[in-house]
């Protein structure tokens, strides 16, 4: 009868028979069981990590198989994706818990670290450098790292002739050659600072012939010679963008600028139009920051209904100031066929929009793009930028006064901002308000100039970065500088100084 007892008996028996054994065998048994089912739990949660770790996916082995050939061969790095480094990170990628990887890439380190010590020995210093760089980037032992770095600049120094170039440009800056040719005192601490970045007798070289360089400029800004003063800056700047001294003198630059505008306002005023149109042009060279509106559309207007009222001998010369202060090319044929009594029906006077909701339409899409452009918003997000609200104001109303304000106003604001940015040189908002200005105003004639010396500080900015090390973000520096002006002085020196480091 027992073998067929019930459920409800059998389970009283085992708890019977469990009650009657020791207390502690009972504790033992239930802590037993209790690391079994967290042994069986984890191994639920991390089947997929374990399993990888068991049973690497195939794809890992063969990379890494790769890689080790790679390696064996001296192939340490490669552009194309084929060298050890490369291969092992895919192989890392792959399987992020496998130690192989991990130990090759410590592998290439020490590769690429044997390698530069080898360039070095045998006076191969582009390859001593190149191989340099890639043992840093992977973490190789910072001790052996710091002591060839500091036997690879000792190296330099000692081939370019530190102690020569100081002398020489301590000589050249006490007869006052500045940087009047590559015998100058500024172009030999540049040399000096080339091999050695930290060296301090060149850096506080620089800063006496910098200050200078640049003792004249208050005079020529007090003096109104504006052009003298900004190619002076420009030059510092070539030096030493971040040069103390120009922060003071940019600022005095700018209100010298903002004084000729007043000029140019009141030259209007009183009807002199070539001297107005003389005025701008002289601004347009120097670049330094936006022209005053007077040299946009007042000054273009001027000029075009001068050009009905002159003599004949001076309508080309009026025309062509207008064509030089942004009149377009429809507006000059209009006025030359005013001129010649061949225009055949009178202009469309500049009206607002016309229906009351279109009007209201108008005012708030201005109002967004002013939000917008504070916002710094200038070309995205596409849709809410401060260029599209304007091009929506100017699809409905392209002759309302409001936005042709609108329009002069945000292209004025956009040169501003491309002036500002070079002053704090923050480049990458530089390029975003340079961007703005050419769609704008695409045929600005200052926009080549403009382009050119945004190009010319990535280029100095670039520099820096190749003298600390940091390759990478010197060539990215060089790609803008490149976007930007393909043909500006120093970008192929700059581009065969980093392809040395390949």
């Amino acid at each position: 009868m027992k073998r067929f007892a019930s459920v409800p008996a059998r389970r009283a028996a085992m708890r019977a028979r469990w009650l009657a054994l020791p207390k502690p065998v009972r504790i033992a048994a239930i802590a037993s069981t209790s690391v079994l089912l967290l042994g069986l739990l984890g191994m639920f949660a991390w089947r997929d990590a374990l399993g990888r770790w068991l049973w690497p996916d195939p794809r890992y082995d063969a990379l890494r198989q790769r890689a080790e050939v790679a390696l064996q061969a001296g192939r340490l790095s490669g552009a194309d994706g084929g060298g050890a480094r490369e291969l092992f990170e895919a192989a890392l990628a792959l399987q992020p818990d496998q130690l192989e990887a991990r130990d090759g890439l410590a592998r290439v380190a020490l590769a690429a670290l044997a390698r530069a010590e080898a360039g070095a020995d045998k006076g191969d210093t582009a390859q001593a450098h190149a191989a340099l760089q890639l043992a840093r980037e992977l973490q190789a032992p910072k001790a052996r790292v710091d002591a060839l770095a500091a036997r690879l600049q000792a190296t330099r120094a000692q081939a370019v002739g530190i102690d020569e170039l100081l002398a020489r440009a301590r000589a050249a800056q006490a007869a006052g050659h500045l940087d009047d040719g590559s015998d100058a005192a500024l172009p030999l601490y540049q040399q000096v600072l080339q091999a050695q970045p930290r060296s301090q007798p060149a850096l506080e070289g620089r800063e006496d012939a910098l200050e200078d360089l640049l003792k004249p400029a208050g005079g020529m800004l007090a003096r109104g010679e504006l052009l003298q003063a900004a190619e002076l800056l420009h030059r510092a700047e070539s030096f030493d963008p971040g040069h103390a001294a120009l922060p003071p003198l940019h600022a005095g630059l700018a209100r010298a600028l903002e004084t000729r505008g007043q000029r140019i306002r009141q030259l209007l005023a009183r009807g002199r139009l070539e001297a107005a149109a003389q005025a701008c042009d002289e601004l347009r060279q120097l670049q330094a920051g936006p022209l005053p509106q007077a040299c946009a559309a007042p000054l273009g207007d001027a000029l075009l209904r001068a050009v009905a009222t002159v003599p004949a001998a001076k309508v080309a010369r009026l025309l062509a100031l207008a064509e030089a202060a942004g009149v377009d090319a429809a507006h000059l044929q209009q006025a030359q066929r005013q001129r010649r009594g061949e225009q055949r029906s009178p202009p469309r006077p500049v009206l607002p929009a016309t229906t009351p909701q279109t009007r209201a339409r108008v005012a708030r899409l201005l109002e967004q793009m002013e939000r917008a452009r504070a916002r710094g918003d200038w070309l995205t997000p596409p849709g809410d930028s401060a260029w599209d609200r304007l091009r929506e104001a100017r699809a409905l109303a392209p002759r309302d006064p409001r936005v042709l304000q609108a329009s002069t106003a945000l292209l004025a604001a956009a040169r501003e901002c491309n002036a500002e940015a070079l002053r704090d040189n923050n480049l990458g908002r530089a390029v975003v308000c340079l961007d703005a200005w050419r769609q704008l105003a695409p045929s600005d004639e200052g926009m080549a100039t403009a382009r050119r010396r945004l190009a010319q500080r990535w280029i100095a900015v670039g520099s820096e970065r190749l003298e600390a090390g940091r390759t990478a973000d010197a060539r990215r520096a060089l790609e803008q500088a490149r976007t930007l002006d393909p043909q500006t002085p120093g970008l192929g020196e700059f581009a065969a100084r980093l392809e040395k480091l390949r």
